[in-house]
């Protein structure tokens, strides 16, 4: 019996193989999420007026803490693709400034490089292409080809690319349709070397495997808290080193520009309040984080790794196809390839109707994957059940 299913409020007559997509938030955190919704509805005035920049604080400073950040480092987004777009509209800027932190330019001109992988989540892809319209920039995907080899290799050549108009480098922790782990700390390390500006997009890491922003040493991080973090939807972070702080201007102009009361961090004053919403979501944080830790996550994470290595094998034996990496390349999402001949819409839609399986199917350059995420609330019978599925449609 799988004694965490029940902390979920998953549809029993679902096999929910789909956790990377949006996340499922455990029973006892959305309890606390819908504490917070009262709290606000109780006196809207009090929640919103005097007590919620404290309150702010606290669930940053749970956060940081659990990252290896400072507080003010870190500000809550609704999810990583808003954070994104903040800092990526921040590149634009009039083709006759040249500004500079630390040796890095932060406005992007005709002619500079934005350097990336060819397996980034689509929303991001749009993002970068709208600032090159705006900016005469390029966007510069390096095609990264299955199967991953080691470590080492993919930084060597990776960096092949780098060359004196690359301005800005943006690479995933975890990428979206391959769920591969990449080695964003020493592609970082090369960064600063190089006084290249490193944006990482995290939205997947942050639960899932360990995360420690000092040690990654990125210019600035984005998370979700929502996914592997178990956070109810609507929260995500946006971590910004201290001294690349100033050059932010915030998406949405609200209160904090130009303050009347200064927190002491312009990064907080400017990107913290964008008006009025439903901060419940993100006050949330600091009780997934508490639940994970009451309930051992280390161990679970390591087990559904496990579940993952033998539901990868399994898949691949069956479908007569090698894996897209190492074991260690991947933590509870992977995603395995599936034969050109498929049709993925029709197998998709079959996969729920007939067997009530929850999994994405994606088309990635030409190439038919299914990726499948193991939480705690999944099991080796449902693998089984996926299996037999494939076997007899596939």
């Amino acid at each position: 019996m799988n004694v965490y299913k029940e902390l979920f409020m998953i549809d029993p007559d679902i096999i929910f193989l789909n956790h990377g997509s949006f996340g499922a938030t455990p029973i006892p955190v959305l309890e606390k999420y819908q504490f917070w919704q009262r709290e606000l509805e109780k006196q809207p005035v009090e929640f919103l007026g005097r007590r919620i920049t404290s309150l702010l604080e606290e669930s940053r400073t749970k956060l940081a803490n659990h990252l290896n950040a400072e507080p003010d480092e870190i500000v809550y987004f609704p999810n990583p693709t808003t954070a994104i777009n903040m800092v990526a509209r921040n590149l634009i800027g009039n083709t006759s400034i040249s500004m500079n932190m630390n040796g890095k330019r932060i406005k992007l001109q005709a002619g500079d490089e934005i350097l990336t992988t060819n397996h980034e989540y689509g929303a991001m892809d749009r993002t970068w292409h709208y600032v090159c319209k705006r900016t005469g920039a390029r966007y510069i995907q390096v095609p990264i080809s299955l199967p991953l080899g080691i470590r080492e290799d993919f930084v060597e050549y990776f960096w092949q690319f780098v060359n004196e108009k690359t301005k800005v480098i943006f690479i995933s922790h975890i990428t979206s349709p391959t769920a591969l782990v990449f080695p964003v700390e020493k592609i970082c390390e090369r960064a600063q070397e190089k006084s290249i500006l490193c944006i990482v997009d995290g939205a997947h890491a942050p639960g899932q495997i360990p995360v420690d922003l000092t040690q990654i040493n990125a210019d600035i991080y984005t998370g979700a808290c929502h996914k592997w973090l178990l956070a109810p939807k609507g929260s995500a972070f946006l971590f910004v080193k201290k001294d690349m702080q100033a050059w932010l201007d915030p998406l949405v102009v609200s209160w904090g520009y130009e303050s009347e009361i200064p927190s002491g961090s312009q990064y907080i004053d400017y990107h913290e309040w964008q008006g009025t919403r439903d901060m419940a979501a993100i006050l949330t944080v600091p009780s997934a984080i508490e639940f994970q830790t009451q309930y051992g996550w280390d161990n679970v994470r390591q087990n559904c790794h496990a579940q993952a290595i033998l539901a990868r094998r399994k898949i691949n034996t069956l479908l007569e196809q090698e894996p897209i990496c190492p074991d260690q390349n991947f933590g509870q999402m992977f995603s395995v390839i599936l034969p050109d001949q498929v049709d993925i819409d029709d197998l998709k839609a079959r996969l729920y109707q007939d067997f009530k399986i929850e999994v994405p199917l994606i088309n990635w350059k030409g190439k038919n994957l299914l990726r499948v995420s193991i939480q705690a609330y999944n099991n080796m019978d449902e693998i089984d059940i996926l299996i037999d599925a494939l076997n007899k449609m596939v």
